[in-house]
């Protein structure tokens, strides 16, 4: 079930027993070959995929924006703080639950550190704040397990690599234009650097060119099967 496509009447009764899930996203730069609204698109037909089978969850309508660090001045990349995030799960959370629903999944397509933090330490705060909140907030490759790193030739792979352009292959193959080449950033840790693109200039991570189609419909299987056993324990959860 689509949340904005709801009419009162019907939220009102669903609200009670439904669980609502809300995907994030980002506007970042993933390479010159996947659109600037990869991790938006692939945890929303995550989402949807569940939604549509199941009305008892609510799918609200993905928030585009996310904390983008490393991506930050590549072109492309619109982010938001950490503070802007915090307010955002906070006041998304607070106002869902003044409508009366009491489980939230909050589920990121994107896995940035900073970002996956702010999720987390807003969503800390509020299930110590709203009595009978059933809340969970996370990004969805922490929950692919061992079958994802088994589908993916490319040790260490990340940003725009064989995964996401795997995934985008199977889900949205016209806006996949080519493949970028294969690349590792070098950032000097533990210094924080100003300039990141010297050191992430195609802001990829992972090598795009070992993507297929089929692999991505091995992982986008093994990423609704994450999701819906996140969303089952939040409706267990006392």
């Amino acid at each position: 079930m689509l949340l904005g496509e709801l009419t009162m009447k019907e939220f009102r009764k669903l609200a009670p027993k439904a669980v609502l899930v809300v995907p994030f996203g980002t506007v970042e730069a993933h390479g010159t070959h996947l659109p600037l609204n990869t991790d938006t698109l692939i945890i929303r037909e995550a989402v949807r995929k569940i939604a549509s089978e199941r009305k008892e969850v609510l799918m609200a309508p993905p928030v585009q924006y996310g904390v983008c660090t490393s991506t930050a001045e590549h072109p492309g990349t619109i982010g938001i703080t950490t503070q802007s995030l915090r307010s955002l799960v906070s006041d998304i959370v607070r106002s869902a639950y003044a409508q009366g629903l009491r489980r939230i999944v909050l589920v990121s397509g994107h896995g940035g550190g900073l970002h996956i933090s702010a999720m987390k330490e807003a969503s800390e705060g509020l299930v110590k704040e709203l009595p009978g909140l059933r809340l969970a907030a996370f990004s969805i490759y922490e929950v692919l397990g061992k079958e994802a790193g088994e589908i993916a030739e490319t040790r260490n792979d990340s940003h725009a690599g064989e995964m996401e352009t795997s995934l985008m292959l199977h889900l949205a193959p016209g806006l996949v234009n080519g493949r970028a080449r294969e690349e590792y950033p070098a950032f000097p840790k533990p210094l924080v650097v100003k300039d990141k693109l010297k050191y992430w200039p195609g802001a990829v991570w992972g090598n795009p060119a070992k993507a297929t189609k089929e692999k991505g419909e091995k992982l986008f299987r093994l990423m609704v099967a994450g999701l819906e056993g996140v969303i089952r324990a939040v409706e267990r959860a006392r």
